[in-house]
């Protein structure tokens, strides 16, 4: 079957990588050559993943079965209908569906309207007085988030990248004159983990659930990036998840589901929530509308199933089964030198792959070209898998000296001290 992947970071090398163990036929639209999905793909056309008309055009010559959207912008353009609209079924939800991510109003208005479990209080504005009035009276700690897709970069909280619920007002102002409206919501204090469905649009069947490391730095300071790396458990729960929290989120998610379909818009593909674990229960943050980045490259490497067959099921509306291997992963991103504000780009690095996989560590290369030069974000990422995490991390860790260059990474992705560290804060904030 003949499959075209749109997009070309590190969360399409597992998806093609997956794709092709799966049998697949893969043919690849992006900005960039991909070293490592080049490798994998019968042809390789160069466009921006935006502009649909170019995909189209590719994906007809090439005579294309099925489709596979890895980044979020494509799917705000309304990809997938144009697609299906020419004959080829795609995994990712429509345009309308994806305003899950693309619109966090929509997201919270869903959630409001069919009383989904998780919500946070929030409330948008057009008007910058009554947003500041609205601050005012509320009284307690706030966080800023601009309408639509910023990258993860975009969503500021006081006591975090904002100082006070001042400084949140002047920055929802500047929002305000800038985009015509802004979010405001309370400040839930807790957790975060990541919790990724397949879904047909009916059936949902869940991935191992994971936790990003969205900070620049160690010891999660810094400037909030695309995420410096992640893990996830053998048992598919992480440390500070109880049963219970995980029963409460997938609800949330199976309900959002049903929500979408009872307002006329079936949500299919992937749909990603990422979760504050609260005091009293797990919170959305928001939704993405396709996998993780980097968490793709935790669940997809331990995928049993075979994602094409997965694939099949979501267009068809057939979803039957996707089941994982009890395996421990650990991603760690390698980033440019001064990522993510000042990034170096253009400066070419040093990989030794045969080194990488000797280590027993999977690579998986992003935003860098065919001759290894650094095109100014994430780069590449290096992935243990093993029966524990402790394990998976020495693997990642050991891949990793086997990169040299203008780089660094996080050194604390999936150490015992950074995962017991948001243990005891759970514990902290429950009273344990």
């Amino acid at each position: 079957m003949k499959v075209l992947l749109v997009g070309a970071g590190g969360r399409e090398s597992a998806i093609a990588e997956a794709l092709v163990n799966s049998g697949a036929k893969l043919y690849v639209v992006s900005k960039h050559v991909n070293p490592g999905i080049k490798k994998l793909a019968q042809e390789y056309g160069l466009a921006k993943e935006t502009d649909i008309g170019k995909v189209l055009d590719f994906a007809l010559n090439w005579g294309i079965d099925l489709a596979f959207i890895g980044p979020e912008a494509p799917l705000e353009k309304g990809i997938v209908d144009i697609l299906e609209e020419n004959g080829i079924p795609t995994v990712g939800p429509s345009r309308e569906a994806a305003q899950l991510e693309t619109n966090k109003a929509f997201a919270r208005q869903i959630m409001e309207k069919y009383k989904i479990p998780g919500r946070k209080l929030f409330k948008v504005f057009n008007d910058a007085k009554e947003m500041s009035d609205w601050i005012d009276e509320f009284g307690k700690p706030v966080v800023v988030k601009p309408l639509g897709l910023t990258g993860g970069k975009g969503v500021k909280v006081v006591g975090y990248q904002l100082k006070d619920n001042e400084e949140a007002k002047d920055y929802a102002k500047k929002l305000i004159e800038k985009d015509g409206k802004v979010l405001i919501e309370e400040r839930t204090d807790g957790v975060e983990f990541t919790f990724q469905v397949f879904t047909d649009g009916k059936e949902i069947f869940p991935m191992p659930l994971a936790q990003d490391y969205p900070h620049a730095y160690d010891g999660d300071v810094g400037p909030i990036t695309g995420g410096m790396g992640s893990y996830s458990c053998e048992n598919h729960y992480l440390p500070f998840v109880t049963k219970e929290d995980y029963e409460k989120a997938l609800n949330t998610l199976k309900k959002t589901i049903k929500a979408m379909r009872k307002e006329g818009i079936p949500y299919k593909g992937i749909l990603y929530g990422q979760f504050m674990l609260a005091k009293d229960e797990p919170k959305i943050i928001e939704f993405n509308a396709r996998f993780g980045d980097p968490e793709a490259m935790n669940v997809l490497p331990i995928l049993e199933t075979p994602l094409l067959e997965i694939a099949q099921g979501i267009v068809d509306g057939a979803l039957k089964k996707a089941k994982f291997q009890e395996k421990a992963t650990v991603v760690k991103y390698i980033a440019p030198k001064g990522y993510p504000e000042n990034p170096i780009r253009g400066v070419q690095i040093q990989v030794n792959e045969a080194k990488i996989r000797e280590a027993g560590a999977k690579i998986y290369y992003a935003s860098i070209d065919e001759n290894l030069t650094l095109l100014g974000s994430r780069a590449l990422a290096i992935v243990g898998i093993a029966d524990s995490i402790e394990e998976a991390e020495k693997i990642a860790s050991q891949g990793i000296k086997h990169v040299k260059g203008e780089i660094f990474y996080r050194r604390d992705v999936g150490t015992k001290e950074s995962i017991e560290k948001r243990v005891r804060i759970m514990k902290e904030l429950r009273g344990e």
